[in-house]
């Protein structure tokens, strides 16, 4: 397991940003690590997002009910940012759920102490926004990818982009996340590995 120092400056790396020691230092101060068995629930619908998590370990799934269909929206494993975006940024109750799909080690960044610090420093506060930057672009390149897209390529996409994903998650959620079923799923990897 890293220390929250190690923690802090690989997120702020991953982010291309420089801070001093100092401010590194100050972000280190307000992460809370959280370890979670395989198959926990991180967030539940109704509760709101009050906070990030960065993953050091572990795979989680971001997912919803829609007409009793359990949908994936977003699969998450090292090196990741979860957030439940709408719930955290208006302070309202979430309608996704997060649970771990392995045992995962997580970083917790409270939205109050980091909104906090960006406040007072500048320089973390650009950090900050670049995270949420990240997070929008990966939404819109997945959005974007699922409308345009045929499941040939949405799969291609993912395995370029995220192959953990693909070597870790079960096929259903795969399958869910790329909109497909299971067994759209399986022609389209198998035609991969003909291919």
């Amino acid at each position: 397991m890293m220390t929250n120092i190690e923690v802090a400056k690989i997120m702020v790396s991953g982010m291309k940003c420089m801070l001093s020691r100092e401010q590194i230092h100050e972000l280190t101060d307000i992460l809370v690590c959280r370890k979670f068995k395989k198959g926990e629930r991180i967030l539940d619908e109704g509760e709101v997002c009050r906070s990030m998590l960065y993953l050091e370990k572990g795979l989680t799934r971001q997912f919803y009910f829609k007409y009793d269909k359990d949908l994936t929206e977003h699969i998450a494993y090292e090196g990741g940012v979860v957030i439940c975006l709408e719930s955290y940024l208006k302070e309202e109750p979430t309608r996704l759920m997060i649970e771990t799909l392995e045992p995962t080690i997580a970083w917790d960044i409270p939205k109050d102490k980091i909104e906090e610090l960006a406040l007072k420093d500048a320089e973390i506060g650009v950090w900050y926004r670049k995270l949420f930057e990240a997070s929008l672009i990966e939404s819109q390149v997945k959005a974007d990818t699922l409308r345009f897209e045929p499941a040939h390529e949405r799969y291609n996409k993912l395995l370029q982009l995220h192959p953990e994903i693909l070597k870790r998650a079960p096929l259903v959620y795969i399958a869910s996340l790329l909109q497909m079923t299971p067994e759209t799923l399986s022609r389209v990897r198998s035609a991969s590995l003909n291919g």
